[in-house]
Parts: C-alpha cells; structure tokens; sequence
C-alpha cells in the first residue's frame, strides 16, 4: 500500500557530508511522522531522527549539532543531511513513516528497505 524509497547513501571520508532521502507513495492520506533509524552491524536499531508533520525535531544525542532533518510535506520526503561525519556513524540508515492510509484513515508504520552509509577514518 505505501512504499519507501531511499537514496543517497554512500562512501565518505571522517569529517565528510552526505545527504540522504526517502520518498513515500502509494495510498496515503497523510504521514504524521517521518524520520530515520540506523542499525550497525552487531547493534540494535537506533533512532537518529525524526520530524513530525509540523516541523517538530527529534535528534539522538549522538548526532545532535551534525545531522539536520528535514520534510517536504507536498512530496512526502523526508531528507537526512549529515555533516562531520564520524566512523561511528557507519550503519544502514533506514527510512520510517508513520502513515495514516487513505482507505481506513487508520495509522500504521512503514520502513525503507535501508541504504548504507560507511565513513572511512
């Protein structure tokens, strides 16, 4: 019903820039809630950021002052501009959107399939 696509992750230097992004389609109505997670290898998937229909903010404190979040609302995109990269930021960084669907008007939670960001010392 609703699918992810992400774009823009790649191979970058430590104190580098990429720019990361997630268009949604198919049958929604609206998407409360977009945002990013990342999984390292050997980790837990974490929140990195997250940005609600209004322009709200939420950062993980690791990336706080480095990574900016951001949202156009007319394309459904959500958009990840990572700066000062650091090693420890290597992972596949996921898209989310929390979706409310056209048929139902009930809310439910999508994933991106995942691109990877690697950040060589």
């Amino acid at each position: 019903q609703v699918q992810l696509v992400e774009s823009g992750g790649g191979l970058v230097q430590a104190g580098g820039s990429l720019r990361v992004s997630c268009a949604a389609s198919g049958s929604i109505f609206s998407i409360n809630v977009m945002g990013w997670y990342r999984q390292a290898p050997g980790k837990q998937r974490e929140s990195v950021a997250l940005i609600s229909s209004s322009g709200n903010t939420n950062y993980a404190d690791s990336v706080k002052g480095r990574f900016t979040i951001s949202r156009d609302n007319a394309k459904n995109t959500v958009y990840l501009q990572m700066n000062s990269l650091k090693p420890e930021d290597t992972a596949v960084y996921y898209c989310y959107a929390r979706v409310v669907i056209v048929d139902t008007h009930f809310e439910r939670t999508y994933w991106g399939q995942g691109t990877q960001v690697t950040v060589s010392s």
